[in-house]
């Protein structure tokens, strides 16, 4: 039997690569997924007309408990400290922070995309 905290798991996999898909049809080239430090964790790396992304992805089965919304300053805060990891020693660029909210439409998603978030 599969339990909740892997269906939720695979349910946010399944997002993140739609989501990697909705910057790859805009024309921007997915750097790294899941990139994880000890001040915060990057769902998405993308790279969009020279300019580096960092998305956060939310997917729900419902909008009961908040899509965007539920992505807090401080998790905004803590995205910003793993972006500065994954900077460092890369040459100064421009960058933005997205969220990418998703809720499960069928065997798809709705996407509500919120850019230059902070």
């Amino acid at each position: 039997m599969i339990n909740k905290t892997t269906r939720k798991s695979a349910l946010g996999k399944r997002g993140e690569r739609f989501a990697a898909d909705f910057y790859r049809s805009r024309g921007a080239e997915v750097i790294a997924a899941n990139v994880n430090y000890a001040v915060g964790e990057i769902d998405l790396i993308v790279r969009e007309n020279n300019v580096f992304v960092f998305v956060e992805v939310k997917t729900r089965t419902t909008a009961n408990y908040g899509l965007a919304e539920a992505v807090t300053r401080r998790k905004i805060a803590r995205m910003r400290k793993a972006a500065v990891q994954w900077l460092n020693g890369r040459p100064i660029s421009e960058v933005r922070f997205d969220v990418v909210a998703l809720l499960v439409n069928g065997s798809s998603f709705e996407l509500q995309h919120f850019e230059a978030v902070s």
